[in-house]
């Protein structure tokens, strides 16, 4: 299979990816889209002339699967995309969710998108686009199948983020094997500035090059806007290029990436693990057993 090459790089903008393009009577649906890079994709679609649905966390908690639920009944109409953005990185001590009693970030950041993918289905369109907002963190850590919520192996806030994100662009290649049509990938947005990092203290944000001595924020090479950063989100969701391509993940330079082993020497590349169709299939019957116990 052919790796997918786009005219893109890091340093090009969601408005870029969307010049020329009129988006009037689409509607996506982009989780996290009141802030960051959600926000960034958002208001990139909307000057498109799209309509975009940005449910905040007063309407959709992704850790509980009950306001999944709930959200998933409220929406109708169609759908043209659903956009995986939100998500938690680092959460510094074991957690588990609500009523799945599934470690947190791994509740929030796959089982919730799961919920909500799945629960809209229906209003999906015939040719629509899912996207997992995912991270090179999948390089370093597969789902762990045996205890993927720290039962017996000590709790690590990065390898339990990194698993999260493994999961996520798992989720798009299940559902690019289920569901005829429906084009879905990931993407990598890269390093930039967001609530995301919330969770990190003064010494990690300076030890990743991001804080100065002050506590400032820094921007080091590498880093890029939230424009930037939204690039990969709008360019999978709704550029021609990649009509009808399925199954993929693309970095942040807005490539698609090659299929590596994981581990701790990658910097770059998707995860053998991270797109398994195998382990693919085996997350999906355990999300979906837990969605079907929480209904």
């Amino acid at each position: 299979m052919t790796a997918i090459h786009t005219p893109y790089d890091m340093h090009t903008t969601a408005a870029e990816i969307l010049t020329g393009l009129d988006l009037s009577g689409r509607r996506i649906l982009i989780t996290g889209g009141a802030s960051g890079l959600g926000r960034a994709a958002a208001d990139a679609l909307r000057g498109a002339g799209a309509e975009v649905i940005a449910p905040t966390r007063t309407d959709l908690d992704l850790a509980d699967l009950a306001s999944v639920a709930a959200c998933t009944a409220a929406l109708d109409g169609p759908l043209d995309a659903i956009i995986a953005n939100a998500g938690i990185m680092a959460v510094p001590e074991r957690r588990l969710a609500p009523g799945s009693g599934w470690e947190l970030q791994l509740a929030t950041n796959f089982l919730g998108h799961f919920a909500l993918i799945t629960g809209l289905r229906a209003h999906l369109t015939d040719d629509a686009r899912v996207v997992m907002v995912s991270s090179g963190a999948q390089l370093r850590a597969g789902v762990d199948l045996d205890d993927p919520h720290f039962t017996a192996r000590p709790y690590d806030p990065w390898v339990a983020y990194a698993q999260s994100k493994a999961a996520e662009v798992l989720l798009a290649v299940a559902i690019s094997r289920r569901w005829d049509g429906i084009a879905a990938n990931a993407v990598a947005p890269g390093r930039i500035h967001t609530g995301l990092q919330r969770h990190l203290d003064p010494a990690t944000m300076r030890a990743l090059g991001a804080m100065d001595a002050d506590g400032a924020l820094i921007h080091p090479d590498g880093y890029k806007t939230p424009g930037q950063g939204a690039a990969g989100e709008v360019l999978l969701a709704v550029s021609p290029l990649l009509a009808g391509v399925t199954g993929r993940y693309f970095d942040e330079d807005n490539q698609e990436a090659e299929v590596v082993a994981g581990g701790p020497e990658p910097t770059a590349g998707v995860a053998q693990w991270s797109v398994d169709p195998v382990i693919a299939d085996r997350l999906w019957d355990l999300a979906l057993t837990a969605v079907s116990v929480a209904r």
